[in-house]
């Protein structure tokens, strides 16, 4: 019963990671991190590159649940998200805002954080926000441009691959949304298409969707490997280059709607809701909450 609830938890953790990654702007590590297992999903990315028969074991297991929550997580929002973007999208924008604002409070708790601010902190900040609003202007320069995945070429299946390799690399970080990452390669829109076509029975995109995973598992495998190592080493220096992002994504949702598939303005005050924002407050608010009787009942258990 108890390792039952584990898988359940655990997949749900999923599931919630893949609603946030299939939105852009938002970040599946932001979700990880405010639910309590963004070490945990670090750690077992990163043991793929471990000689650990033991780390090994556990990452993959860990992994496989939380990857049975987020297939099911990414299906489902692959089918919804289109419509709901087109008819809610300064909702949904207003609610993640919502969502942003607290996670972002929440990140001074940490206890590197709390030791106060020195200029490489600052610098890390300043980067960090730096790296995702840049992210942004260049999918924007880009002109909204999209690739046929289902009419490969050589050139094309390497363009998947490399744009895969930074997307996971992305996810993985809180404040920086792999979906945007996507979006300025111009592969969000048919990655997203491709996934929904292929849970309808539709298996023309599958040859491009199986070279994105290739690229997402080079990603874990090396580029993860050293974002581990950064906040290993550098913890201080990292979680303030995560604020930074985090900081950064608020410019992101606001021009979230400019990368629809039919663009639309950017958020104003006048499109703002005020209702969904605070909705977005108290998920976070429930968040946390979740996050801290976890952790209390880890250390109680030690």
């Amino acid at each position: 019963m108890k390792k039952l609830k584990e898988i359940l938890i655990d997949a749900f953790q999923g599931f919630c990671m893949a609603l946030a990654d299939s939105v852009p702007g938002v970040s599946g590590g932001s979700i990880a991190f405010l639910m309590g297992f963004y070490d945990e999903f670090i750690s077992s990315l990163a043991s793929f590159t471990s000689r650990s028969k033991t780390e090994l074991k556990k990452g993959i297991s860990f992994l496989i649940k939380l990857g049975i929550g987020w297939v099911i997580g990414m299906a489902l929002s692959s089918r919804l998200l289109s419509s709901v973007f087109e008819t809610h999208i300064y909702e949904v924008s207003s609610l993640f805002l919502g969502f942003i604002v607290v996670a972002t409070l929440l990140l001074f708790k940490e206890p590197e954080l709390k030791k106060g601010w020195n200029f490489q902190r600052i610098i890390a900040v300043i980067i960090g926000a730096a790296i995702v609003i840049l992210t942004v202007v260049l999918r924007n320069v880009g002109g909204g441009m999209s690739y046929d995945i289902t009419h490969l070429n050589v050139g094309l299946c390497f363009y998947i691959f490399i744009a895969a390799m930074c997307a996971i690399s992305a996810m993985v970080l809180p404040g920086i949304s792999g979906s945007t990452i996507l979006l300025v390669f111009g592969l969000y829109l048919p990655v997203i298409k491709g996934i929904s076509a292929a849970t309808s029975g539709d298996f023309s995109s599958v040859p491009g969707l199986l070279i994105f995973i290739c690229g997402v598992i080079f990603g874990i495998l090396f580029i993860v490997h050293w974002i581990k190592i950064g906040l290993d080493k550098h913890p201080a220096v990292m979680k303030s280059a995560i604020v930074g992002m985090m900081i950064g994504s608020f410019y992101a949702i606001v021009m979230g709607p400019t990368t629809l598939e039919t663009p639309k303005q950017m958020m104003t005050i006048h499109t703002f809701s005020i209702p969904f924002f605070i909705i977005g407050i108290v998920l976070v608010v429930l968040l946390e909450f979740y996050r801290s009787r976890k952790e209390k009942k880890q250390g109680e258990n030690l």
